[in-house]
């Protein structure tokens, strides 16, 4: 896998930096990339696949499963956006004013969305 740019220019954002790519959107593919560049997140993704899917031989799961794993691997993968977006989240949970602090969640849904959205390879 080779690194592609990610197109948050958040804090830091003078600063180039390469963040791995999206794999196929696979499972197998996917608990690979995480293994491989965004490790914390396994120990929750094989429990979610085995509680969720795997002990129950229930495939009906599997794209909400891909869903959201997909999301959560696209924000690790760039430690950058993952402290963002917790920053986001922490001033948020803080803020005194309802329209600071719904500002700053609608900043964070719309990079998740974003993340959630990025295609295979990139």
């Amino acid at each position: 896998m080779t690194a592609q740019p990610l197109h948050f220019d958040g804090p830091g954002g003078d600063q180039p930096r390469r963040v791995p790519p999206m794999p196929e959107r696979t499972p197998q593919a996917l608990r690979l990339a995480i293994q491989e560049h965004a490790p914390h997140l396994l120990p929750d993704f094989e429990a979610h696949w085995r509680r969720t899917i795997a002990d129950t031989f229930n495939l009906t799961p599997v794209p909400a499963f891909m869903r959201l794993w997909w999301t959560q691997y696209a924000i690790a993968r760039d430690p950058r956006l993952e402290a963002h977006l917790r920053d986001l989240e922490a001033r948020a949970a803080k803020s005194e004013d309802p329209e600071d602090s719904a500002a700053l969640l609608a900043e964070y849904s719309r990079l998740r969305h974003q993340a959630a959205g990025v295609e295979p390879g990139r």
